[in-house]
């Protein structure tokens, strides 16, 4: 898979020949047309690839799969080392292992339920679209999703017990992980390590502002208002509709200072370039892998597993704990479509249900007073006589 100059299809996906496999770039171009992001389509053309690859291991055209290839490229991502996954450095961590400064545990070597998940939708909805265009398979191979023939949610009998719809065949169960905050102490060491304006600004905003990754390197300068405390990022799913962020003034105060550096080297970017630049010559627009490079130092040098997405989450808490902020405030600050994925957020974490579990256990239990003979409890005669 390589980038694509035409600017319809920005990305196309190449077979072991180094030509490009038409019809993924028929369905790629289907998705741009019904609104999706390239970002969006970049993904879709991996989880292609991977099939495709899977499908030239196996000697099967596209157009003659059955759910057997389906079924043994399940249990292939379900048995193979993802390479995504690099533990090969030394003194890495243990797939698996929870990191003692976070506690969060660490990627398994593997290939996530939530990938094979995401991987089973894009096929399906690939064969499915060749099916309404008549130039794929008569019958989809991915088996379709389970359906009870009850009636939705919404118009559910609260007499009846609610039952929820089977899994459909191959699709893996997915744990239901509560939302985690980096805690106080690391997000103090991880701006310790900051050695240039730019990352300090860059990440003030990431945790002030609740900016995905995508969206924060995509600014401008002409996107970023420090009299109004505002960012405008395009948010994702919005077909590069922009909206507003609140940020914090430290993280504009950091951003006068990288670009004033800017400024003293030559550069002068204008309202349309981007906001952030690389730190060596020539400059060049920071990219998603250098500044996972930036955040990968970062986390060798403190011993914790931070992600960017992290941040977000960290923000979405603390503005839940903030009693003057409401949880429909958070949904906009979070840019959720549901509220009830704001909700989320209301969920006690794990440490926090530990510790108060704990404080149970080690709580003075109240001593029962002695009683010998018929005595009455000095409390009830507090209340019938009054204070002695």
């Amino acid at each position: 898979m390589k980038a694509n100059d035409d600017p319809v299809l920005p990305w196309v996906v190449l077979d072991g020949s180094g030509a490009a496999i038409e019809p993924v770039s028929e369905y790629l171009r289907e998705l741009l047309a019904c609104g999706n992001s390239p970002a969006s389509c970049r993904s879709y053309g991996y989880d292609l690839l991977r099939w495709f690859r899977f499908l030239a291991a196996v000697q099967v055209p596209w157009d003659r799969a059955q759910r057997s290839e389906v079924r043994d490229f399940v249990l292939w991502l379900r048995t193979s080392h993802n390479p995504a996954r690099d533990r090969h450095r030394s003194g890495a961590p243990a797939a698996g292992s929870v990191n003692r400064r976070t506690g969060k545990p660490y990627l398994a070597a593997g290939y996530a339920p939530a990938t094979i998940n995401h991987a089973l939708a894009v096929i399906s909805a690939f064969y499915d679209f060749h099916l309404q265009t008549g130039q794929g398979p008569v019958v989809s191979p991915v088996p379709p999703q389970a359906r009870s023939g009850r009636r939705p949610k919404a118009h559910h009998n609260p007499l009846e017990p609610f039952r929820l719809d089977r899994r459909a065949a191959y699709r893996q169960k997915q744990p239901e992980l509560p939302y985690r905050a980096v805690p106080d102490d690391v997000v103090e060491d991880l701006f310790a390590m900051l050695d240039c304006n730019r990352d300090r600004a860059l990440f003030s905003m990431f945790l002030s502002s609740g900016a995905r990754a995508q969206e924060m390197l995509s600014l401008s300068i002409a996107d970023v208002h420090p009299g109004e405390g505002r960012i405008f990022v395009r948010t994702k799913g919005l077909g590069g509709t922009k909206e507003a962020c609140p940020a914090a003034p430290e993280a504009f105060a950091w951003l006068t200072l990288y670009l004033g550096e800017l400024a003293a080297e030559g550069h002068w970017p204008g309202p349309d370039e981007p906001l952030w630049w690389t730190r060596r010559h020539p400059l060049r627009p920071l990219t998603y892998s250098a500044l996972r490079a930036v955040l990968r130092r970062i986390n060798d040098g403190i011993g914790a597993n931070i992600t960017l997405h992290d941040l977000r989450h960290t923000l979405g808490l603390r503005l839940i704990e903030d009693p003057n902020v409401s949880l429909v405030d958070v949904q906009h600050v979070m840019r959720h479509r549901q509220i009830t994925t704001t909700g989320g957020y209301l969920r006690p974490r794990t440490d926090e249900v530990i510790a108060k579990v704990h404080e149970h256990y080690t709580r003075p239990k109240p001593q029962p007073l002695p009683l010998t003979g018929w005595l009455y409890d000095p409390q009830d005669l507090t209340d019938v006589f009054g204070p002695a």
